[in-house]
């Protein structure tokens, strides 16, 4: 039995994975300005929290080594479904339970064909032009401080 026939994802998973991470980046405050900007709110059901709790953070050496635990951080969840039967679900740093709740409601909206393009356009869009002027912002601050090292080659050795 093939269980990857059986499953159909409901949407894209390239889409999600992009979704999630915007969220997960999103602000509280960029996530409250949404949600007040949205016309229809929808009646939402929390299937499981918000709900905070910790997560052991893992790293290499040098990005290829053997991993080791660095630490835990504080993580907060939220599940939630909407009337149509969509679940949204949301994980982010930190304490902020309004924060989490916010993030998996967008989740589950972006599922919806009906309400995708808002989320875009009024969450996802500003969020990912923010990050993108916040990296651009780091790596022209980290180029000023870069130096290029060269070797001379004296004499005929």
């Amino acid at each position: 039995m093939d269980l990857a026939k059986e499953i159909e994802p409901t949407a894209d998973i390239d889409g999600r994975r992009r979704t999630a991470g915007l969220l997960a980046k999103a602000s509280a405050d960029e996530l409250q300005a949404a949600w007040d900007k949205l016309p229809d709110k929808p009646d939402v059901k929390a299937v499981r929290g918000p709900e905070t709790g910790l997560v052991m953070v893992r790293g290499r050496i040098g990005g290829g080594g053997a991993p080791f635990n660095l630490g835990e951080a504080t993580v907060t969840r939220a599940t939630v479904l909407l009337p149509s039967g969509v679940a949204g679900h949301a994980h982010a740093l930190g304490t902020d339970k309004t924060k989490a709740r916010l993030a998996a409601i967008f989740d589950a909206l972006w599922q919806e064909e009906a309400t995708r393009s808002f989320v875009e356009s009024a969450l996802l869009g500003p969020v990912e032009a923010r990050v993108a002027a916040e990296d651009n912002r780091t790596a022209e601050e980290t180029a000023a401080t870069r130096v290029d090292f060269f070797t001379m080659v004296r004499g005929e050795d």
